[in-house]
């Protein structure tokens, strides 16, 4: 009886720790695309920014500082970035309105320099720029402890949360994750939030 049960114990730890999404940039089942790929038909044209402290528990602290508006917008080439900080927020907007097609619609890129030096960020879309709907995310990180800044993240514990790629790989996103509610229009999105 005892071995049965160390058998069935180290089978469930096998299932616990198996992740549950794709794995990084350059890793076979990932499903991050590269910035220079044909997929992307257009970018962000315009951009607002509301930067956040620099650390959440201290919201009377510094606020970031680094970057413009303009930073968010256009194909990334790796020299232009904005620090959102803790609860800071980016809204882009684009010339033509995204539509939920077959797949993946839209995908939104962050700076991080390695595979598990991420800074994640929920995502949501709107097509009048004033209601706004998030991706159902998950994430299976920890949540003891916060992560330190320079601590790591495992990208395939995460799902729907831009940031999971490192620089110049898009986190996608399709529009068919979201719920379907009368105040959104999946097929003219103008409007991303991050």
């Amino acid at each position: 009886m005892k071995r049965i049960l160390l058998i069935a114990s180290l089978g469930l730890t096998t299932i616990i720790n198996a992740q549950s999404y794709a794995p990084p940039a350059g890793q076979e089942g990932s499903t991050a695309i590269a910035a220079s790929s044909s997929q992307f038909v257009a970018w962000a044209t315009g951009a607002t920014v509301v930067q956040g402290p620099q650390n959440i528990t201290n919201p009377n602290g510094p606020f970031a500082n680094v970057g413009s508006a303009e930073a968010a917008t256009g194909a990334p080439d790796g020299s232009g970035i904005v620090s959102l900080g803790d609860g800071g927020n980016a809204i882009l907007t684009f010339a033509q309105p995204i539509a939920n097609g077959a797949g993946f619609d839209f995908a939104v890129f962050e700076n991080s320099f390695s595979d598990t030096f991420l800074e994640l960020a929920f995502v949501e879309v709107s097509s009048d720029g004033v209601n706004f709907f998030r991706f159902p995310a998950h994430s299976e990180t920890q949540t003891a402890t916060q992560v330190d800044g320079f601590g790591n993240i495992d990208c395939r514990f995460i799902n729907n949360l831009a940031g999971k790629y490192r620089a110049n790989f898009g986190t996608p996103f399709d529009l068919s994750d979201i719920p379907d509610n009368p105040l959104l229009n999946k097929d003219r999105i103008t409007h991303v939030k991050v």
